[in-house]
């Protein structure tokens, strides 16, 4: 099993995908060990201090005027992780949980949070033990941080409120730890603060979802050649150097994957040999990179602010290096909430050409010689018509989440807290649309497929016929009379889902960009 050492400088992609997904082991380092006793006995030395300072001696938020004596500080830390941990609705994800709790774990090993070292170990030991807080789907508003979601998972360090084991059965928290020989933690002074005030739950879905739309946009240029070649349409759009006078790198990436995954075909460049030639192809097929680009330059924007937000050490009130303890609004998620819902525009928009390349190949006056619906004998049989229509309604689901959470605000803490990013709910939406997405390239990858088999006199690129042998190897079949779609929909769904149309690919082409 991996391991991960946590040290003071944050963590990086691959991490938190290790812990999250994989359920790789966490180790604190000895620098980060050091780092924690250090800030700690600074955060001691002020709380001995008459002088009230906020996190440490006062109330929180619009209740920061209060002077707490140290006889009530304990129970102040653990009041705040009780009365935050009000979420509702659904369980989110075990994988997200597990990121939020890593991530806030990173923070608290950079020293800068006053946390003890025995509680940033109690975070290690119930991660390494398989245990996950229950978190609910509502009550982040992205500032200060993922208040409600930390809280579940603070309270469960506490030995509070209920978790899932590794068995994946949800029982009191209490009764987990035990049965793991964890203690759980009693809270001291900031400690409580320090373990709810951050933007972690929204960048771990960031972090997720960047790692999915890596692999969806390599499908969706497979798609896309596929669908070029079943329309017999000309590969010289993709050439090099006419993406080199439009240098987006996104652009040019997206084009060198469809020319690869086109190379050797004997579909493509037909065109010009039918009755009605075409001058040029269609936009969704001909201007497939430049969307896809567009939306590969977005997650290159988007990565750049993971990593940021992955060095970076996020709780209010922070504990600096020259010994003080200064308030900030490093809590606020809208670096993170704005590139979460920059992806959600680029995923409807990808989806949305896919649909389109889908729609054509499926029409008898536009697929250039295909049957209609790709039916084995169309008007006995429907084909895959209502495919299409499935495709087109997720479709619409992915425009509907692409409206910005970002751009809403509302005031909390009696107007304490009167500006907020709603990061949480613009990451919780970028899941959806990321799953929505799976889905339409699978349909695509469905039909395409289906269309170059129905081009029997002329021969495919190697490249597309290992993704054709592999789709059918994984149980989904090729042209024929109609018969129940829903179960070879869902097998091409976990075909892209799973990296499985990737790797066929691959294994004739070479790494993909």
């Amino acid at each position: 099993m991996q391991t991960v050492v946590v040290g003071t400088s944050g963590t990086t992609a691959d991490d938190v995908i290790a812990v999250a997904r994989h359920g790789a082991r966490i180790e604190l380092s000895a620098e980060a060990v050091a780092a924690l006793a250090a800030a700690r006995g600074i955060v001691d030395a002020l709380a001995a201090k008459p002088e009230p300072v906020y996190g440490v001696s006062t109330g929180f938020g619009a209740l920061a005027t209060r002077h707490i004596s140290p006889e009530l500080r304990a129970q102040l830390q653990r009041n705040i992780v009780r009365s935050h941990a009000a979420g509702m609705g659904p369980r989110v994800e075990r994988e997200v949980v597990r990121a939020l709790m890593f991530l806030r774990l990173k923070t608290v090993c950079s020293g800068r949070t006053g946390v003890r070292p025995e509680v940033a170990q109690t975070m290690a030991d119930v991660l390494n033990a398989g245990i996950t807080p229950v978190v609910h789907e509502y009550g982040s508003l992205g500032c200060s941080g993922d208040l409600a979601p930390l809280s579940h998972c603070a309270l469960a360090l506490m030995g509070e409120g209920d978790a899932e084991g590794p068995d994946g059965t949800v029982r009191p928290a209490g009764e987990l730890l035990a049965e793991h020989g964890i203690t759980p933690v009693e809270l001291r002074e900031k400690e409580g603060l320090a373990l709810l005030n951050g933007t972690d739950g929204m960048l771990g879905m960031l972090v997720m979802a960047l790692a999915d739309l890596d692999r969806l946009y390599k499908s969706a240029d497979i798609t896309a050649a596929l669908t070029l070649e079943a329309l017999l349409g000309t590969e010289k759009v993709l050439a090099p150097e006419l993406h080199a006078i439009r240098p987006h790198p996104g652009q040019g990436a997206a084009a060198a994957n469809m020319l690869a995954v086109l190379e050797g075909s004997g579909l493509t460049g037909h065109f010009q040999e039918e009755e009605a030639p075409r001058v040029q192809d269609a936009y969704s097929v001909r201007c497939a990179p430049q969307v896809a680009g567009a939306g590969r330059d977005t997650m290159a924007h988007a990565r750049l602010v993971a990593d940021r937000e992955l060095a970076s050490a996020v709780d209010n009130p922070v504990v600096l290096p020259d010994g003080r303890v200064e308030s900030n609004g490093n809590f606020h998620g809208a670096p993170v909430s704005y590139v979460l819902d920059f992806l959600a525009i680029a995923a409807a928009d990808l989806g949305s050409i896919a649909e389109r390349r889908t729609d054509r190949l499926l029409d008898k006056n536009r697929s250039h010689g295909l049957p209609p619906f790709l039916a084995d004998d169309a008007g006995v049989d429907s084909g895959l018509m209502i495919a299409q229509y499935t495709q087109a309604a997720l479709v619409s689901e992915l425009k509907r989440l692409a409206v910005p959470a970002s751009a809403d605000s509302i005031p909390s803490s009696a107007m304490q807290e009167d500006h907020v990013s709603m990061g949480w709910s613009a990451a919780r939406k970028l899941r959806t649309a990321v799953d929505n997405l799976t889905r339409v390239i699978a349909v695509e990858l469905y039909a395409a497929t289906r269309a170059i088999e129905l081009r029997r006199h002329l021969t495919p690129a190697p490249a597309s016929r290992a993704a054709i042998e592999a789709l059918r190897a994984a149980g989904v079949e090729g042209p024929g009379p109609d018969r129940f779609l829903a179960p070879d929909l869902a097998a091409a769904d976990a075909f892209v889902r799973e990296g499985q149309l990737v790797a066929a690919v691959e294994k004739v082409t070479g790494p993909l960009a």
